[in-house]
């Protein structure tokens, strides 16, 4: 069974593509079949992150019809058991992608064959990034130390929140919901008020949103950490959302400021094999381990369901 890790954040330039890739190289190297995704439609450049130069071949293949399976235009990398699926080759059209072609996506992408399929998203909380992220029951929100990002990040969760329960209800139950919530925009207040309004009307499809809220998990990272900022930051979020959200957070790790992932940048080069001494490769590869503990928890789960 595939892990399907969405990768979003709240704002751009938060180091989504750096995470991505390399975290599906060194889950590459452990011997996973890892496929990276560029979602991050109309900036791709998730490419250039592998130490790509160009791409051939994409998604755009795929919406016209060129090919019928998104696995034809998987490209391998330099890495083994690594390959990428671009966008870079669309049209600037693609970040306003019709509905139809956005679930044609998403449905491809589940059937992809792969260990660990990785979709590096853009930035922000349009309606296209909100349900890439809700394509899995388990996305990796990124962020950094910063009060806005911080910030940014909390209304991304909001963002998701809301999506998910738009996805739920139909159009005009939740807009009866919504319009009758008035003042406090608060990401946790907010959720829980239209959950609470939602349940007093229909307790069964109360019931329904909030079980399907508890399923989604959130997995979190900072990036960028230094040595300034507090060393219990990641926890101290993960304690607070699993305290007044209905999903379960879980913090990853920090990922430490270096100077030297820029020069990976500007040289084209991956930086997990170019500095792999670092600190920060060193953090990357904790959360990979992390992330391979949780695959084996839901395999063995998934065989204890069936026995």
């Amino acid at each position: 069974m595939s892990c399907i890790y969405p990768i979003g954040g709240g704002k751009g330039g938060i180091g989504k593509s750096f995470i991505a890739a390399n975290l599906g190289v060194l889950l590459a190297k452990q011997g996973n079949r890892v496929v990276l995704v560029d979602l991050d439609l109309g900036g791709a450049n998730l490419h250039t992150f592998t130490g790509m130069p160009s791409v051939k071949t994409g998604i755009e293949k795929f919406l016209d019809k060129t090919v019928i399976d998104l696995t034809q235009v998987a490209v391998p990398t330099e890495i083994n058991n690594l390959s990428i699926i671009s966008s870079v080759n669309c049209s600037m059209e693609i970040a306003n992608l019709f509905a139809a072609q956005k679930l044609k996506i998403i449905k491809a992408i589940q059937k992809l064959p792969f260990d660990y399929i990785l979709l590096d998203l853009g930035a922000g909380t349009n309606y296209n990034t909100l349900d890439f992220f809700l394509s899995s029951n388990e996305g990796i929100l990124l962020l950094t130390p910063e009060p806005t990002s911080i910030e940014n990040a909390f209304k991304f969760i909001k963002a998701v929140y809301l999506r998910k329960v738009r996805q739920i209800l139909n159009q005009r139950e939740f807009k009866s919901v919504t319009d009758c919530i008035t003042g406090n925009d608060n990401a946790i207040e907010m959720t829980a008020r239209i959950i609470d309004a939602v349940a007093e009307n229909d307790p069964e499809k109360g019931e329904l949103l909030r079980k399907q809220l508890t399923e989604y998990q959130f997995k979190f990272i900072i990036n960028q950490f230094r040595k300034t900022v507090d060393a219990k930051l990641g926890e101290k979020i993960e304690k607070v959302c699993n305290r007044y959200f209905y999903s379960k957070f879980h913090f990853l790790g920090n990922v430490c400021y270096d100077e030297r992932v820029h020069e990976s940048i500007y040289s084209k080069k991956i930086f997990i094999n170019k500095y792999s001494y670092t600190v920060s490769a060193i953090d990357l590869s904790h959360i990979v381990k992390k992330l391979e503990k949780n695959r084996l928890a839901g395999r063995l789960e998934s065989i204890g369901s069936h026995e």
